[in-house]
């Protein structure tokens, strides 16, 4: 019989594995386990420090809920999701960024040049683009999910008082892989404090804002799928990201328009078209499977 002891308990760990496991299977865990053994002994991790991090971990499991993914919100702060967006990237594509906790499956489907604004105050955007390839070619019939916060910095299912799908809506792009629409400009907000992610950014007195974003996601059959988003450039938060979601690529810069110069055609929205506006150029390219 071999007793377990604290300098062999990870070679034992690794020897209970069955011999069909899955390599791939065998080589994260195996990473896994010698990370966090080893964290263990050098931080000398105590009881209470040990049951309190179970204690966060399933707080945040109970307010989990479809609409609000407090996990992926964890992943975020700790900067987990986007080394992963990163490692994962091409640079020759579009860089990806954080899906946050607050994406809203099966948005509605909606026209091209549809309003997102609504009855909402807040300054005109008319966002338009396109979807291309790597090499610069358009992708007809792409689908481009979008979400964003309503100018009070609240995602819908943070708000009794929005419809579950306010500011949410999925675009087709068309034959040219064109995509457009319009909203109000969106806001810099603070991620959810009164949690488990609010007590770890306490502890280490960071603050919980973010800068102002749109959300994308970008499929279109035969290339990857693009999770990303889009920060305008004068925004105060950009070099602070709370949750490190900006890249370069994805900095942009709003473009302010004259009153009397919206679009006659092509657009949903009413009763502003004689108003100033900014309008946003953004341009998706995704890789090939």
């Amino acid at each position: 019989m071999r007793s377990v002891t604290a300098e062999n308990i990870t070679e034992t760990f690794l020897g209970y594995f069955g011999k069909d496991t899955d390599p791939r299977v065998k080589e994260i865990m195996a990473s896994l386990a010698h990370h966090l053994h080893g964290f263990i002994k050098d931080t000398k991790l105590t009881h209470d420090e040990w049951r309190e991090s179970l204690e966060l971990l399933k707080w945040t499991g109970e307010i989990t809920t479809p609409e609000r993914n407090e996990f992926v919100l964890l992943s975020d702060v700790l900067g987990v999701s986007s080394l992963v967006d990163m490692i994962n990237s091409n640079p020759a594509a579009t860089s990806s960024s954080v899906l946050g906790p607050f994406h809203v499956s099966d948005a509605p489907a909606m026209p091209l040049g549809a309003d997102f604004k609504r009855h909402y105050e807040g300054e005109v955007i008319l966002v338009e683009g396109y979807i291309k390839d790597t090499e610069g070619n358009v992708i007809p019939g792409a689908t481009v999910d979008i979400w964003q916060t309503a100018p009070n910095g609240l995602y819908s299912s943070q708000d009794d008082e929005q419809d579950i799908n306010s500011f949410h809506g999925v675009f087709t792009a068309d034959e040219n892989g064109y995509y457009c629409f319009t909203t109000v400009r969106p806001v810099s907000y603070t991620v959810p404090s009164d949690d488990p992610v609010g007590k770890i950014l306490d502890a280490t007195g960071r603050h919980p804002w973010r800068p102002s974003h749109l959300h994308y996601i970008v499929s279109a059959e035969g290339y990857r799928a693009l999770v990303t988003e889009v920060f305008p450039d004068d925004d105060p938060y950009l070099d602070q990201d709370t949750v490190f979601g900006v890249r370069e690529d994805l900095v942009i810069s709003y473009q302010p328009q004259a009153a009397g110069t919206f679009p006659k055609e092509g657009f949903e929205l009413s009763g502003k078209v004689n108003d100033a506006y900014s309008k946003i150029d953004f341009d998706a390219i995704l890789i090939k499977k």
